[in-house]
């Protein structure tokens, strides 16, 4: 029997699996500076700067402060406050309310973000063959909500349901997320879910570890992808990659 004949579900991740972050992200600091008159900070101190205070943020309070019960909006702006301190930039704190509502406000809508043209027609399809689509990611509920929305994928017509780790209090790569998902999908069993993502550490491996059917996409030709091939990992460039492979499979009519 095929793969695909025995799929009830496929879950996939977000963040480089069906979209990509769009520019840098000393372009949308940028915008926020200029925006009250002051000199875009420079990009590689800022960008540094980030992933150290981003660091920080996960690691004192996970799923964007779910536990600590914290606000999003006070998980970020801290975050973005420690980012332009660790570059070298403090501002009084009218000036970085402005900066900050500005940058906010960016990465809460579709700005930032483009979708992979493979992405809605594979979602599609995979409702289309009566699968469940579930999304999987360590994101806060504006990509549910917003985000996710506003570049076109929907609940209801790209997917069926949601895990984001903001709202649930779980994040990749503990296996629970990937429960709650087969919880959320009707208890489907594993063995007849695919996970679909792009990190072997957060997606791989978890997935496999709950019984999960896995692959891994490697659209930015990663020095990892050789690796995780090394591992035993299916890992193919795209989504269509994705369906081709799950057509060519004996008994795999119609698709």
């Amino acid at each position: 029997m095929s793969l695909l004949s025995r799929l009830r579900c496929i879950t996939v991740d977000v963040t480089g699996t069906l979209i990509a972050y769009k520019g840098e992200l000393g372009d949308y600091y940028c915008m926020a500076a200029k925006s009250v008159g002051l000199p875009c900070p420079d990009y590689k101190r800022v960008h540094q700067g980030f992933k150290l205070a981003y660091t920080e943020m996960v690691n004192k309070y996970p799923c964007f402060g779910f536990a600590a019960k914290m606000p999003n909006i006070v998980w970020w702006k801290t975050c973005v406050r420690d980012s332009f301190v660790r570059a070298g930039y403090e501002y009084d704190e009218e000036t970085f309310e402005k900066i900050f509502r500005r940058i906010y406000a960016s990465f809460g809508s579709s700005a930032p973000y483009t979708v992979f043209s493979d992405s809605q027609p594979f979602l599609r399809w995979a409702r289309e063959k009566g699968i469940k689509v579930g999304i999987i990611s360590n994101a806060e509920y504006r990509y549910q909500d917003v985000i996710l929305p506003a570049l076109g994928l929907n609940q209801g017509t790209e997917w069926d349901f949601g895990v984001f780790s903001g709202l649930e209090g779980v994040e990749k790569p503990d296996p629970r997320i990937y429960e709650i998902a087969l919880q959320r999908a009707g208890n489907i069993a594993p063995e007849e879910t695919l996970h679909i993502g792009d990190s072997m550490r957060k997606d791989y491996v978890p997935a496999r570890s709950v019984g999960m059917n896995a692959l891994l996409l490697d659209r930015f030709r990663t020095p990892d992808a050789e690796e995780w091939r090394k591992s035993g990992a299916i890992v193919l460039p795209d989504l269509v990659a994705v369906k081709e492979l799950l057509c060519s499979e004996k008994s795999a009519s119609a698709c």
